[in-house]
């Protein structure tokens, strides 16, 4: 595979990961609840609940929530995320692995990996009762994807004399979510509302430039890469991606928090892993390119 045709790909698997991580919002539970429909119950109430204590809601609203709660079965906790998240990372990773054993002689495991992410993915991100099994299948197929780009990727490494390529990607997506948490723990970062406003507008910047870049990388733009291998701007540009996503992450950490604080159900921590791993999927990607293109520069 060329590298107009990796660069190209790579692209569009950010697209297809961006458009679960758009539908999903900056933060991902509780936008779920934001506009129902009137009557929408309990699950409205525990989510509006969640969304005004985020915005500085007052102690009223609160006591009403843990009411509301108290007797709609079981509530939220960390280990709850922790645990759904564990799952769908093992998952993500054994898919991973299937994927780069069959793409060589099966090249079709990367479209299918693509098709079955983005469907999964948006049917999730926009379906208002969480669903395990569509979670687990996003996983499944986000796996798949990511074990058939690695290899493409590593094998154009590879014929540049570059070794290492996926693993210094893995280790830099660790990384990076070793330090988000850090820093978002410590307080060292406050996700308030002004950040969140800037980076969604700055995400959303950056996620047009994307879609153009694919243009750009179909008609050969940068070497393949679209404006991320053209020169300095296209290192810049890679540069900033792996910020956002790695601060995305903070916004993800933060509506863990609050989704805890608020008791929100127990069922909601799989649509915050899946929020996670979306993330985490989008972050690895970042890091991967940037490192692809540092790579074909030396």
């Amino acid at each position: 595979m060329g590298l107009v045709g990796v660069g190209g790909l790579e692209i569009v698997c950010y697209l297809v990961t961006m458009s679960s991580r758009f539908s999903h919002t900056a933060n991902p539970i509780l936008k779920r609840y934001e506009a129902p429909a009137k009557g929408d119950g309990f699950a409205y109430a525990e989510g509006q609940s969640a969304y005004t204590q985020a915005a500085g809601g007052d102690a009223g609203t609160q006591s009403q929530f843990e009411s509301i709660t108290a007797g709609g079965g079981a509530r939220l906790t960390f280990a709850d995320v922790v645990v759904k998240s564990t799952i769908l990372f093992i998952i993500t990773v054994i898919m991973a692995l299937v994927g780069w054993a069959i793409v060589p002689s099966a090249p079709i495991v990367l479209w299918i990996g693509l098709i079955g992410a983005l469907a999964f993915g948006l049917i999730t991100a926009f379906k208002k009762a969480v669903s395990p099994i569509l979670v687990v299948l996003y996983a499944t197929f986000a796996g798949l994807m990511l074990g058939a780009i690695s290899w493409s990727f590593d094998q154009m490494a590879l014929a540049q004399n570059y070794e290492g390529l996926v693993s210094q990607a893995i280790i830099g997506t660790l990384t990076a979510f070793g330090v988000m948490l850090f820093l978002y723990g410590t307080g060292i970062v406050k996700v308030n509302g002004k950040f969140k406003r800037i980076f969604m507008a700055a995400m959303i910047s950056y996620f047009l430039i994307a879609m153009a870049s694919l243009v750009g990388a179909l008609f050969g733009v940068g070497g393949g890469w679209g404006f991320y291998g053209v020169g300095f701007w296209g290192l810049l540009l890679c540069a900033a991606g792996v910020l956002l996503a790695s601060f995305m992450l903070m916004l993800d950490f933060d509506a863990i928090k609050q989704g805890v604080a608020m008791g929100l159900p127990e069922r909601e921590s799989w649509r915050l892993s899946f929020g996670l791993l979306v993330t985490l999927v989008w972050l690895y990607l970042e890091i991967l390119r940037l490192l692809s293109i540092l790579a074909g520069r030396d």
